[in-house]
């Protein structure tokens, strides 16, 4: 019998199975996620399942690991500070393709140089210029180089990432290592993000590695990229960025083991975000654009899946508009308070204090804490004063916070995965209504009856009791998520000229769910069921599927649906290049080290098919697959002129996968 452990470590929760033979699974287990260090909840789920299914550590055969934390840092805008180094390229590329809202203030030098379509020089790059710059920058946790063309020629960022690692030890990403495809700007801002990134998944990666060792696990470890496939656990240090879906890539993985679903939708609502995708024929669409996480449009090649930040642990804001007022979930995470009070006790006493203002504050009900030593040289004085009040057990906001402007300070704290901001979250309200009873549900009444003193436009009370707004707040989270299903449905339809979005939140969309009959009969809902994945699926995902009248199907197992596509997904490797014709007769074949030429259009082919080939299955031997099966497509373009075909580009993909190679 051969026992392979799949391991998922998302936002709140980590999740641990064991599957003997691919086929069973034996046992699973939860831990919560220990971000100050990911060890604590990697060991305890790993140790806890392994205890389930009684079987010995040195039985299993292989590792695999899934995790939501690449896709959580982007969109709660998380992760180390970077320098990119931006060649060749207009000056208003950086704002106009959103690099400077992904840089967030971090140090850009924009410098002469690049190629042009065919891959020519177009003017040579000043070393002098960037080795000074490099030289002067402090507090740089990684660097992104990103050149004009450099997937038709490589030349550029391959000189600048040499002169950077000949001048520093910090990890430097190049923009064409991440995708062949043209569209400069947009490499460039996948290259900023997985700059970001590297520091978080090598820290869990590191974690994870240690853990099997102290348990004496030596199977090989693998990690799941965003497209469902498996690599191995160096080259997701290296390319971090193709994690993003990692996590919501093996839940669909798993949700088809599960279920052998072919058409419908599956939808996984964790602590921070809710992931949507289509299954057709069996199998997830890849997003041609690229994946798009938060309000970043990447180059990464994963599954075509939509990603909210609405999950169990999303913060609840209060909206004071209008004399109705209202709710809104997310996008942000906060530590539920009653998970809070679980771990610090302490909390009550603050919350019994604030209870007894007869004026209600605004941070009350709120606390932060510290999870990790501060990086002083990239923080702003005001940044270390509020830092300097914080502490490693939770204090109140209101006793850190001391001006508004401050606030600002706290969440460049927070991004930078320094400190934590706890407060009220669908999860606490799940608590008071005795739905979940994981934590600390007096503490969660405590705050949400905080919480529901504030008035709305009308004068009244936001919730008359704890219980009233904690339904409000479930309510909420239903409507957010069906509206978010109808959103994704949407998207597929091609018979409407609007909006998805506008579609799922028409007014008429909604009066047709809720059954409208009058002088006009309204009828809407989803066509399709719906796969409910995740922990908290079972308590909130009936309601969704009422409100969307159609079939919920919440399979055994669900709630590791992550874990488990983590171990029964395969290696692949997929690579591209392209053969352009810069003049009639002649054939350019793009390749890494500069471009190649011929006369002839099959030898051209030829020439970059075998070169792919090699890659490819190079790659995938590299990342531990077996039995390795390659498939080649070529998409050749040519225009009609003068009543004969010309040339004008190939794109060559060839794809090499296999099963893992498992210890014996």
């Amino acid at each position: 019998m051969t026992f392979f452990l799949g391991v998922d470590t998302g936002g709140t929760y980590t999740d641990a199975v064991i599957l003997q033979n691919e086929t069973k699974v034996i046992a699973s287990s939860k831990a919560l996620t220990t971000r100050q260090d990911l060890a604590l909840g990697i060991s305890e789920a790993v140790r806890n399942v392994i205890s389930k299914s009684s079987i010995k550590t040195e039985d299993i055969s292989l590792v695999s690991l899934s995790t939501t934390l690449a896709t959580n840092a982007l969109v709660e805008d998380q992760g180390g500070r970077v320098a990119l180094i931006f060649v060749g390229f207009r000056d208003g590329d950086l704002a106009k393709h959103s690099i400077h809202d992904a840089l967030r203030g971090d140090p850009v030098l924009q410098s002469k140089g690049g190629h042009n379509h065919a891959g020519e020089e177009k003017c040579q790059i000043n070393v002098g210029e960037i080795r000074d710059w490099v030289l002067n920058l402090d507090g740089i946790s990684a660097f992104a180089v990103a050149s004009q063309f450099a997937t038709r020629n490589a030349a550029h960022e391959l000189q600048i990432m040499e002169l950077i690692k000949s001048l520093t030890d910090k990890p430097v990403t190049a923009s064409h290592q991440l995708s062949a495809k043209l569209n400069g700007p947009r490499r460039a801002l996948t290259a900023v993000l997985n700059a970001r990134l590297i520091g978080i998944i090598d820290e869990l990666i590191g974690r994870c590695e240690a853990t099997l060792s102290n348990l004496k696990i030596n199977a090989p470890l693998m990690v799941v990229r965003g497209d469902g496939a498996l690599i191995s656990s160096s080259e997701a240090r290296e390319k971090p960025i193709e994690t993003i879906l990692s996590g919501p890539a093996a839940s669909i993985v798993g949700a088809k083991w599960m279920t052998n679903l072919n058409l419908g939708f599956v939808s996984d609502i964790g602590g921070t975000t809710t992931d949507v995708a289509l299954l057709k024929d069996g199998r997830p669409a890849l997003d041609a654009a690229g994946a798009r996480v938060g309000n970043f449009r990447t180059m990464v090649e994963a599954v075509a899946m939509r990603t909210t930040g609405l999950g169990g642990d999303s913060q609840v804001h209060f909206l004071s508009e209008g004399l109705m007022g209202g709710l809104q979930l997310g996008p942000k995470r906060l530590v539920p308070i009653s998970l809070l009070a679980h771990q610090e006790p302490h909390i009550h006493e603050i919350l019994d204090e604030q209870l007894k203002n007869t004026a209600p504050g605004e941070y009350d009900g709120k606390f932060v804490r510290l999870i990790s030593e501060p990086a002083e040289h990239s923080l702003t004085s005001r940044d270390m004063k509020v830092l300097s009040r914080i502490e490693r057990n939770a204090k109140a906001l209101r006793a850190v916070i001391q001006t508004r402007i401050e606030i600002k300070s706290l969440e460049r704290l927070v991004s930078r995965g320094m400190v934590q901001v706890s407060g009220v979250t669908p999860s606490d309200a799940s608590h008071v209504l005795k739905i979940m009873a994981s934590w600390d549900s007096e503490a969660a009444e405590k705050a949400i009856t905080l919480f529901g003193r504030r008035r709305k436009g009308s004068g009244d009370l936001l919730g008359e009791t704890a219980e009233d707004l904690s339904r409000l707040i479930i309510t909420q989270l239903h409507r957010q998520t069906a509206s978010f299903l109808l959103e994704s449905a949407f998207r597929e339809e091609d018979k409407f000229d609007q909006p998805a979005e506008e579609l799922a939140n028409n007014i008429l969309m909604f009066a047709g769910l809720t059954g409208h009959k009058n002088i006009v009969k309204i009828d809407t809902g989803l066509n399709l069921p719906v796969v409910g994945l995740g922990a908290s699926a079972s308590s909130y995902y009936p309601a969704v599927g009422d409100l969307l009248k159609c079939d919920l199907i919440l399979p055994e197992h669900g709630d590791v649906a992550n874990a488990i596509g983590a171990v029964v997904g395969r290696i692949t490797m997929r690579v591209q290049g392209s053969v352009t014709a810069p003049n009639e007769g002649q054939f350019r074949v793009h390749l890494p080290d500069g471009p190649k030429d011929f006369l002839d259009e099959k030898n051209a082919l030829t020439c970059l098919e075998n070169f792919l080939l090699d890659q490819a299955v190079d790659q995938a031997r590299t990342s531990g697959a077996a039995d390795i099966v390659t498939n080649v497509f070529r998409d050749i373009k040519k225009a009609e002129a003068e009543a004969r075909q010309i040339f004008v580009e190939a794109l060559v993909i060839v794809e090499a996968s296999g099963r893992p190679r498992i210890s014996k």
